[in-house]
């Protein structure tokens, strides 16, 4: 299906008449691999976030709205760590 589909575009798989429109059609195929790869990493690095980095954010969005001094902030990062 792929491979039909570039051979329909610009001068062809294999070329108008055996030129270099291999090399488009590579690139292309390339071009689609990255863009799979790169939605697979974005969605596995996104579920390896760990929850220590987790409660880490939480604890300073927490002390950013002033709901913990900055002394028990301390406190409870040293923990985490």
């Amino acid at each position: 299906m792929l491979t039909e589909f570039l051979a329909q575009w610009g001068p062809g798989w294999h070329g108008a008449h055996g030129g270099p429109g291999w090399i488009f059609g590579l690139f292309f195929l390339l071009l689609i691999a990255a863009l799979i790869a790169t939605v697979i990493w974005l969605a596995v690095r996104g579920r390896h976030r760990s929850g220590v980095e987790r409660a880490k954010e939480i604890l300073s969005e927490r002390f950013a709205r002033g709901e913990i001094s900055s002394d028990e902030y301390r406190e409870r990062l040293n923990e985490l760590d």
